[in-house]
């Protein structure tokens, strides 16, 4: 915080919010915000080198929760509106704060009307984007985070593979989602979304396609459990892959296994990069091929950010920055060319001193569908 010149830090995003209270989230609010003409806005002020001044600013009836699940900060306001939460909150940043306040905030996730409240009430503040301070914060792993992103993955690849054994040929890619999706809720995790190929179709929409019998199909899917992601990708076979299909994922995982073979607390997303693009570069599929690395935790493609040419545009801070023990990477290699299909490996890396572990480290090659 001193480095970033900022004395208070304002966390407002679901994903700070949550880590600064130690994982806790209304339960109310789990999956969405809105409520009648606003949004609920939950708001931690944490002030540098004062852990007893930090204040929580909850919902109305969120004392449910807090009277049976406690939170480490002792000062909890109450607001039912984003206006009235950061009305509230500025009052909060004016209690015990002397000379001119210095505020690090999340812009992309602060609503204009509460923003336009606390410059109003606070005309002296000095704003300031926290977001990059509040990533570099998460990056490195507690045990107890990565025994959550452990069991997210876990249970993600075996949602997947449940969904492979039960499919038939002339499934639709819908039916496979919905599948999928109670899958991963059984194992008591929350789905997020899932990205679907079947055949040569280049199409990821999980809907608008039959799995039909000789094609594959590519799974590539987000759910989490107790908000942090587990993003994987397996693919699976209506019958018996052919020596085009096997060939392909050969070259998807040559370059996994490169990539791998850098990975430990110490070398460079720039190490990392290298070492996988060299076997992109072996592929008789390299037209055709793609890979990336990124940061994984809360939220997909957070620090560590080892490229600039990533989905979601970023500035690649980790690519000439070591890795530490605790930071997890999710590596990834697909081929999307339409004379084979959309064949992919992605894998969810922790970071050890001397290497890393891979949970959900399974089932990496061809699965038969319909083998239970």
């Amino acid at each position: 915080m001193e480095d970033a010149g900022v004395d208070w830090i304002l966390a407002s995003s679901e994903h700070n919010t949550r880590y600064l209270l130690g994982g806790y989230r209304y339960f109310f609010h789990e999956h969405a915000d809105a409520i009648g003409l606003s949004r609920y806005l939950p708001l931690v002020g944490y002030s540098m080198g004062r852990p007893d001044h930090a204040f929580y600013v909850a919902a109305a009836n969120e004392s449910w929760q807090l009277q049976v699940r406690p939170i480490w900060i002792e000062r909890v306001e109450v607001a039912s509106v984003t206006s009235a939460a950061a009305a509230v909150t500025a009052g909060a940043l004016l209690k015990g704060s002397g000379g001119t306040l210095r505020i690090g905030v999340e812009p992309a996730f602060l609503p204009s009307d509460a923003m336009n409240e606390l410059v109003a009430a606070l005309p002296s503040a000095h704003f300031v984007n926290a977001t990059a301070l509040l990533e570099t914060l998460r990056s490195v792993k507690s045990a107890h985070e990565l025994d959550l992103l452990r069991r997210a993955s876990e249970g993600i690849v075996e949602a997947m593979l449940a969904t492979f054994r039960t499919s038939r040929p002339e499934a639709t890619k819908d039916a496979v989602a919905s599948v999928y999706a109670n899958e991963v809720a059984s194992r008591g995790l929350t789905f997020d979304y899932a990205l679907i190929t079947v055949g040569r179709n280049l199409n990821r929409a999980p809907y608008g396609g039959h799995w039909e019998q000789g094609q594959l199909l590519s799974l590539d899917s987000g759910g989490r459990f107790q908000g942090y992601v587990g993003d994987l990708c397996r693919m699976a076979v209506m019958g018996q892959p052919d020596s085009r299909l096997k060939e392909a994922l050969e070259e998807v995982d040559a370059v996994q296994v490169a990539a791998r073979s850098t990975i430990r607390a110490g070398v460079t997303g720039g190490a990392i990069y290298e070492a996988a693009l060299k076997q992109v570069a072996r592929s008789p599929h390299r037209e055709h091929m793609r890979f990336v690395s990124h940061g994984m935790g809360l939220i997909t493609h957070e620090a560590p950010r080892l490229t600039d040419r990533a989905v979601a545009p970023y500035p690649a801070t980790h690519l000439s920055k070591p890795m530490e023990a605790g930071m997890v990477l999710s590596v990834e290699t697909h081929i999307a060319d339409p004379a084979v299909g959309f064949v992919k490996l992605e894998d969810t890396l922790f970071v050890t001193e001397d290497g890393w572990e891979a949970p959900g480290d399974i089932a990496r090659g061809w699965t038969v569908a319909g083998d239970d």
